[in-house]
């Protein structure tokens, strides 16, 4: 640390977000479904047992500060590296300190790895063997899918954790905290109405980082009054959050939200348009409308119609392209494709059933001819070849899919709605008539 950097501690030129950053676990804000008391995470963090990880989650949910926990926690060296920034030799040079580390001191090294969704294949060759050696520890954060975006030979070595947008009340409350916490805002004397608060907690859609800067912007922007104190309005809050206040309070919000729902599922278009509407012009995100569109235009649509998920996900893809006003157009074909669609919900009681008898049931006993016929016995090969082809009968047979256990199961059961009457008359083509 430099003069510099004193005196940007001095005087606040370090963000409320940085400043607030939690410690240790104790301190640590949200993600209870992986760091409660007595988590297999929060065991091995304690026990300086971690292992290899991939935090993946949306930005400002706590990703970044756990592995920083993890650091002053640890007994071994820390080093963290941003995949947009570093490349092969970066990489070769930490492994390389961390394996003399390792033989000199025995010191494990964790290696935080920023953005890890951003590394190729040839930087990601280069970490592997030191991760398959123990050499070093890896954790990756990422806000990408990392079975979809990272190299799956290094996803199958990690445990991946997955952490989740925090709740309205845990910013609320990380904000309250902010305000009065000598590391935060306090020396500001500042006072806010909780419902600038609140409007900042639900603005920031469960991005903490978001909702300090908020929070800071407004303090640090509020004149004091006489007696040196600051305090934050709900006017304040808008501007420093630049998102305009909900024109109702959380409960009809939420109200407004399952109307608009349940006048989708009731057919009519004209209650879900104006529902929607309101929600917008009072300040809702349009992407939570569309993303509800999308949800149940398979939940209440489903088979009937299965054009109406087409039609609801080019939708949302075409706002997130178009943005407000013109994306509000597709939106609006889409809510009317919808509600004036066939209905069914034929395809989340498929679901639910489906789900229920992998849990209950957990029959691993695939039938022979269904294995992979790559590996195996000698055996299972020969069973293998027993396998029908449908192609090679006109395109279906009749043979068994479902383990012994669950051969006479069903789950999914077209009604006679729509395009269900079709998929009803194709399954008594194949002598599959609804048991």
């Amino acid at each position: 640390m430099d003069l510099f950097d004193l005196n940007n501690n001095e005087y606040g030129a370090k963000p409320l977000a940085d400043k607030m950053r939690a410690n240790n676990l104790d301190e640590f804000i949200g993600q209870s479904h992986i760091v409660a008391e007595g988590s297999l995470l929060r065991r091995a963090i304690r026990l300086d047992r971690l292992g290899s990880c991939i935090f993946w989650g949306p930005p400002g949910c706590g990703k970044t500060t756990l592995a920083n926990i993890i650091a002053s926690t640890t007994h071994g060296n820390f080093v963290k590296l941003n995949a947009v920034q570093s490349g092969v030799a970066d990489v070769k040079k930490a492994v390389e300190d961390a394996r003399n580390a390792l033989k000199m001191y025995g010191k494990k090294t964790y290696l935080l790895l920023d953005e890890c969704h951003r590394f190729n294949k040839t930087q990601s060759d280069s970490l592997l063997p030191a991760i398959e050696q123990g050499t070093i520890i890896f954790i990756g954060s990422t806000t990408e899918n990392p079975y979809a975006s990272m190299t799956p030979a290094i996803v199958s070595r990690c445990r991946v954790f997955e952490f989740k947008r925090l709740s309205d009340e845990e910013i609320y409350g990380a904000l309250n905290t902010a305000l009065t916490s000598r590391k935060g805002l306090y020396q500001y004397k500042a006072q806010c109405d909780e419902e600038a608060l609140r409007h900042i907690a639900r603005m920031s859609a469960g991005d903490l980082r978001t909702a300090y800067n908020a929070l800071e912007l407004a303090v640090l922007t509020t004149p004091p009054a006489s007696d040196g104190t600051v305090h934050v309005t709900l006017a304040d809050a808008e501007q420093s959050i630049q998102r305009k206040a909900l024109s109702y309070n959380e409960d009809a919000y939420y109200d407004m939200l399952s109307a608009f729902c349940k006048s989708l599922r009731g057919s009519d278009a004209d209650a879900a348009l104006y529902y929607a509407f309101r929600l917008i012009e009072g300040g809702c995100d349009p992407m939570i409308i569309l993303r509800r569109l999308v949800v149940h235009s398979s939940e209440d649509v489903g088979m009937a119609d299965p054009n109406a998920l087409n039609v609801a996900a080019s939708a949302m893809y075409a706002f997130e392209k178009l943005g407000a006003p013109e994306g509000l157009i597709p939106m609006s074909n889409a809510i009317i494709y919808v509600c004036e669609a066939e209905k069914s919900n034929s395809v989340i009681l498929a679901m639910e059933g489906a789900r229920k008898a992998a849990r209950e049931v957990r029959d691993d006993n695939i039938p022979p001819y269904l294995m992979d016929n790559s590996y195996g016995s000698r055996e299972t090969k020969a069973n293998s070849r027993n396998y029908k082809y449908p192609h090679d009968y006109g395109g279906y047979v009749e043979q068994q899919y479902l383990p012994d256990s669950l051969k006479n199961a069903v789950f999914y059961r077209p009604k006679n709605n729509g395009y269900e009457k079709t998929v009803k008359e194709i399954r008594k083509k194949k002598g599959k008539a609804d048991k």
